[in-house]
C-alpha cells in the first residue's frame, strides 16, 4: 500500500507541477515582452525629446563652419594692425573660440561627425599658418591675399564637414 500511496501522490503532483512550470514560463515571457514594450515606449519617447537637441546641435555647428570658411573669417576679422604675426593670432584666437563655444554639441552628434569637424577646424587654423609661414606674406593683407586666392584653387576644408553634417542629418529622417 506504501508504494500505491506514492504513485497515487505521484499522479496527483505531476499535473500540478507541469501546469506551474507552464505558468510560470507564460509568465516570465509575458513580463519580458512588457518590458521590451515599455523600453520601446520610453526610447521611441527620449528620441522625440531629443530630435530638437540633436538638431540644434547640427545647426550650431553648421554655423561654425560657416563661420571659419577662410573667406567668411577674413571678411568677419578684420587685421588690427600690419603685422602679419598679430593677425595670424587674431585668426586662430577666433576659430579656437567659436570651437569652444560650441564644443558641448560633441554629445548629441556622431563621433565621425565630430571628429571631422574638428579636422576642418584644424585645416582651416594650418591654411591660416602656412599662409602667414610664406616668404611673400610680409603684412596682415597679404596673408589675406594669400589665404583668398588658395581658396580660388581649393575647397574650404569646412565645406567637406558641412557636407558630411549634411548627409547626417538627412539620414535622420
Amino acid at each position: 500500500m506504501n508504494t500505491d500511496s506514492i504513485i497515487n501522490l505521484f499522479l496527483y503532483t505531476l499535473p500540478a507541477v507541469v501546469t506551474g512550470l507552464i505558468a510560470y514560463y507564460f509568465f516570465k515571457e509575458h513580463t519580458k515582452n512588457e518590458d521590451g514594450r515599455r523600453r520601446f515606449l520610453l526610447k521611441k519617447e527620449m528620441q522625440v525629446n531629443a530630435m530638437p537637441l540633436r538638431l540644434q546641435a547640427y545647426e550650431r555647428m553648421t554655423l561654425f563652419l560657416e563661420r571659419i570658411t577662410p573667406s567668411k573669417l577674413l571678411i568677419r576679422v578684420q587685421p588690427t594692425s600690419t603685422d602679419k604675426d598679430d593677425y595670424e593670432s587674431l585668426l586662430i584666437n577666433n576659430i579656437e573660440q567659436e570651437f569652444e563655444h560650441n564644443l558641448s554639441q560633441q554629445i548629441y552628434i556622431s563621433d565621425e561627425c565630430w571628429s571631422i569637424i574638428t579636422a576642418a577646424k584644424n585645416s582651416t587654423i594650418q591654411l591660416v599658418r602656412k599662409a602667414a609661414m610664406l616668404e611673400k606674406t610680409d603684412s596682415a593683407n597679404k596673408i589675406r591675399e594669400v589665404i583668398l586666392s588658395e581658396m580660388m584653387e581649393k575647397r574650404a576644408p569646412s565645406d567637406a564637414a558641412l557636407s558630411y553634417i549634411k548627409e547626417e542629418v538627412s539620414d535622420m529622417w
